[in-house]
């Protein structure tokens, strides 16, 4: 179970804080099993400061804590706060990625699903696409994803399968598996009636929970072997 501690702390010297975890972090770099840490500062007290702290698990954050380098940062950092910083352990019981969860509703819903009337619920109306596949490099807009939809589901029973999924700050990156039977004309070359196969990868940005930008990378070169052009 994924488990998080709230540091809760006060100090006129985040600066000097900030050089402590900065140093720790060096120093226990492949020992550390902290996953993901968030500092935060109060709007109402600019000397009052939060940590988000995320570990794999319990027993995992003990083994983070009896690192000799985090003894040693813990009595640096108590040094530059006023008074004790507060510590609260969670142990997380729900977790929703939302960003990640949309970029998941397009290649399910959408692209395989085929509900293309979800197209504006899920993109911005001002979407930028990047295709290095495209005489295009660049192209804004809603249709743009219709229009590939529709040429792609057109020629291919379209099924994917996401195999990864990474998240950071408004990007959610996914590898996928695209799988389709070749059942109609695909950039000029007849229906062959084969089962393709190839993989690729999407990085989606998010503004204001739609996909605001969207850079696509695919091993075509292996989806023409397939069909047989080359």
């Amino acid at each position: 179970m994924k488990f998080v501690q709230i540091i809760d702390y006060k100090t006129a010297r985040f600066d000097d804080v900030n050089a402590v975890m900065d140093k720790w972090v060096e120093q226990t770099q492949g020992k550390r099993t902290t996953g993901h840490a968030v500092t935060g500062k109060d709007r109402s007290d600019s000397n009052h400061y939060v940590d988000i702290v995320e570990f794999p698990s319990y027993e995992e954050a003990m083994k983070n804590s009896h690192l000799p380098e985090t003894d040693k940062m813990f009595q640096e950092m108590v040094a530059l706060c006023d008074g004790m910083p507060s510590f609260t352990d969670l142990d997380v019981v729900r977790e929703e990625q939302l960003n990640a969860a949309t970029a998941r509703r397009f290649f399910h819903e959408i692209a395989a699903g085929g509900n293309l009337d979800a197209i504006g619920e899920v993109f911005a109306d001002d979407y930028i696409d990047h295709d290095i596949a495209s005489e295009e490099d660049t192209e804004v807009g809603l249709e743009v994803i219709r229009r590939d939809l529709t040429m792609w589901r057109g020629a291919f029973d379209v099924t994917f399968e996401l195999d990864r999924q990474i998240t950071q700050g408004d990007d959610v990156v996914t590898l996928w598996t695209f799988s389709g039977r070749h059942k109609a004309e695909f950039q000029g070359i007849p229906a062959t009636g084969e089962q393709c196969t190839i993989t690729g990868t999407t990085i989606f940005r998010f503004e204001d929970g739609k996909i605001k930008e969207g850079w696509w990378h695919m091993d075509l070169m292996r989806l023409m072997r397939q069909l047989g052009a080359l």
